[in-house]
């Protein structure tokens, strides 16, 4: 049995459908105050899913303000079984955006080992790993066969940081979004495990990652760089509507 079919039937049914809406309050943050803000605007805003630093204090925390399944990131997979004891549906090797900065490179190796160390700890919870953005999209795709074969349930891709959007408006957004699309596109077509989209998008490029392939997205800074928490639900339901049909109109003559 997947061990996907372990996950709130809420997530499961929107893997399904293809419209999964990850918040994400950033690995780094540790900042209480911060994550119970982003977990309220998450909650109200109509996310599927939280992301949180691992820690266990702010998965009870994330939980409770939010009232939705928590996930933990994290790049130490020694810390995820006491994320988990407190409630954690799921955890996540990555995202790693906010290493990069520093200089802090990830390699193909690295991720792999992170993950069967991962799968030893807890062979039977959900396990979501993030593939580096500075690959080449051939061992994106090599690598997210090998992460699914170490026993990675989904895998997730990023890109924003490498991205230099240099146009205004709409065209800049779907510039910023380019790389983490174009990772979705070639390892939805590599691997048969459900594929998240994140890093860089917005409302305007939601709807392309699932066109891309992907069966959910994440989406962090849109939503946790701002500090009024109403703004934040304004930009989480409208990321929520990116990810709703519409009806379309039929005509009939």
């Amino acid at each position: 049995m997947s061990r996907l079919t372990s996950l709130p039937s809420s997530l499961q049914a929107a893997l399904l459908s293809r419209r999964l809406l990850k918040v994400i309050a950033g690995l780094s943050n540790f900042e209480a105050a911060s994550v119970e803000r982003i977990s309220r605007a998450a909650g109200a805003g109509g996310a599927d899913l939280l992301d949180v630093a691992c820690d266990p204090d702010l998965v009870r925390l994330a939980a409770a303000a939010s009232g939705l399944p928590v996930c933990v990131s994290a790049v130490d997979p020694d810390l995820f079984p006491a994320a988990v004891a407190a409630g954690a549906a799921m955890v996540e090797i990555g995202n790693f955006d906010s290493f990069y900065p520093d200089g802090r490179i990830f390699t193909a190796d690295e991720v792999l080992g992170l993950t069967r160390r991962t799968r030893e700890l807890l062979p039977e919870v959900v396990l979501s790993v993030t593939v580096p953005h500075g690959l080449p999209l051939d061992q994106q795709q090599q690598l997210s066969c090998d992460l699914v074969a170490a026993g990675a349930d989904l895998i997730q891709t990023e890109g924003g940081t490498s991205a230099r959007p240099f146009s205004p408006g709409t065209l800049g957004l779907i510039e910023k979004a380019a790389p983490t699309l174009a990772a979705a596109h070639a390892i939805s077509r590599a691997v048969q495990s459900p594929v998240l989209c994140a890093s860089g998008l917005s409302a305007v490029t939601l709807p392309l990652a699932i066109a891309a392939g992907a069966h959910g997205v994440g989406v962090g800074s849109a939503v946790n760089r701002l500090e009024d928490e109403l703004a934040m639900v304004a930009v989480v339901r409208s990321l929520r509507e990116a990810l709703t049909p519409a009806p379309v109109a039929v005509v009939v003559h």
